[in-house]
């Protein structure tokens, strides 16, 4: 059976595609419960104390999300900011992809 290395520890590649399914479903389950309690907010923002365009938010608050794990770690009070920053990379990636799209 096929291993991939990570650093001194190994993992089999059956094991790899599993987690990486269940992780990556987690994240899109989360993105889509989060896009719709907050409005859809993410892409279609309210613009009422900035007109700065989607992609700039969007990198701002990646940067928000990357200071608070230097500040704090990536867990925080039952916040998983790693997961947060995905997610935001994910809204990044998919708004590209709407650019090029319109």
């Amino acid at each position: 059976m096929e291993k991939m290395v990570v650093g001194d520890i190994h993992m089999e590649q059956e094991l790899f595609e599993r987690l990486l399914t269940k992780v990556t479903n987690t994240i899109v389950k989360t993105l889509k419960e989060k896009n719709k309690s907050y409005g859809g907010s993410a892409v279609n923002p309210l613009g009422i104390f900035t007109k700065i365009g989607v992609k700039e938010r969007l990198l701002v608050r990646i940067e928000d999300k990357l200071k608070r794990i230097q500040t704090l770690g990536f867990e925080d009070h039952g916040e998983d900011n790693l997961a947060d920053l995905i997610g935001y990379f994910i809204i990044l990636r998919v708004w590209m992809e709407h650019e090029k799209e319109s």
